[in-house]
């Protein structure tokens, strides 16, 4: 072979991978399969292609690389779009939608990274256990604008199957506010919420107190776990003996507690006051002071979590399965009930805006009931029926 035969051989395989002239593109037409092309670019990359007309316009689909799929699988990929463009699909239109709407995951995301800021210790540490167990994967692959009242309907009733009517209802909510900021920050037209109008699970009648006797036994409980568990017995103990909403004790500092009262400067309906009687004080004057900024009690993991694991174990050794740890909350109102205050004073001890709240909670159990009833005919029969 002649240098001569070598530059020719060199310069026809150089011509094969830099098509035409520099800084232009080439189309290698298939006749067999209308539409769809080889595009080389000046770089000398190739690329497939599929050309159709949509909605009375042409379109240039892009296939893929051609250093990565072969021409056959390209034809095969184009065959199937050309089908669904013949049934009235486009492809396109999921593309150019992702620019413009979300996916539920991305938009999830971006709602978490705006709104956290704004909630409270005590309900981040909620909701960021409910995105977790109940909200990443709850529409995976869908955009927003997917997500039709039905769908919202459907993973409602699925939820409260498998995690219970309460984390259903508290995991809708979550949703129905977050679909509510993308209707506000016009990711979605007006009055297309899917959660808007989705029914919320009937919560049990709240009809639980303690009896003495139960009474008697988590006090036994608790001072079993004074000394492995300080924290945990504190926050339980004061729980009982205030009335205070969870959040309110866990996430106390040392610059609220003054003297014999708590002055809270953020709890669920603003800042308040709450008066502590001997025992409550006396629990709080066996923990030492530190830093006004710094919670009362720590713990090494989520606060919520620790006190939740303790109660379970707790309310099982004091044979009171049944008993919530909110319970103890509407114990308190049903003790002050019983104690002949009116609804106001109640409600000011519980931290109530509404009176009709506080009403909720002063019924008085079926077993204090019972004993009125027989005093009362008791006295009307010694009354009516005198000799």
């Amino acid at each position: 072979m002649t240098s001569y035969d070598l530059k020719r051989i060199l310069a026809e395989e150089l011509a094969r991978n830099v098509p035409g002239d520099a800084g232009k593109r080439r189309t290698k037409f298939d006749y067999v399969l209308p539409g769809f092309r080889e595009r080389i670019h000046p770089s000398g990359r190739k690329s497939y292609v599929l050309q159709r007309t949509m909605g009375g316009k042409q379109r240039l689909i892009t296939i893929g690389d051609a250093a990565i799929l072969t021409e056959r699988i390209a034809k095969d990929v184009a065959r199937r779009l050309i089908l669904r463009i013949e049934l009235g699909q486009n492809p396109a239109d999921k593309k150019q939608r992702a620019k413009k709407t979300p996916t539920y995951a991305s938009f999830l995301r971006h709602y978490w990274e705006v709104a956290a800021p704004t909630w409270k210790p005590s309900t981040l540490e909620i909701h960021d256990i409910y995105r977790r167990t109940h909200l990443e994967h709850a529409f995976a692959g869908k955009f927003i604008d997917e997500i039709r009242h039905a769908d919202a309907v459907r993973w409602h009733a699925t939820l409260t199957r498998s995690a219970g009517p309460g984390a259903a209802n508290r995991a809708m909510e979550i949703l129905k506010a977050m679909f509510g900021k993308a209707e506000a920050w016009g990711y979605l037209p007006e009055h297309s919420n899917p959660f808007r109008g989705v029914k919320r699970n009937k919560g049990r009648k709240i009809e639980r107190f303690l009896s003495k006797a139960e009474m008697a036994r988590l006090g036994e409980a608790l001072s079993q776990h004074r000394a492995d568990k300080p924290n945990e017995v504190a926050v339980i103990s004061l729980l009982a003996l205030t009335g205070c909403r969870r959040g309110e004790i866990l996430n106390l500092t040392w610059g609220e507690v003054q003297g014999r009262k708590l002055k809270l400067i953020d709890s669920k309906t603003g800042s308040r006051i709450i008066w502590l009687g001997e025992e409550a004080k006396a629990i709080l004057d066996g923990f030492p002071r530190s830093k006004k900024h710094e919670r009362v009690f720590r713990f090494d993991i989520l606060p919520v979590s620790k006190i939740e694991g303790f109660w379970r174990m707790l309310r099982v050794e004091a044979g009171i399965e049944d008993v919530r740890l909110h319970d103890l909350r509407h114990n308190y109102a049903s003790l002050a009930a019983r104690s002949s205050e009116t609804l106001p004073i109640i409600g000011s001890l519980l931290g109530h805006s509404n009176v009709r709240t506080t009403a909720r909670y002063a019924h008085l159990d079926d077993a204090y009931l019972r004993e009125t009833v027989e005093s009362v005919g008791t006295e009307i029969k010694s009354q009516l029926f005198e000799t």
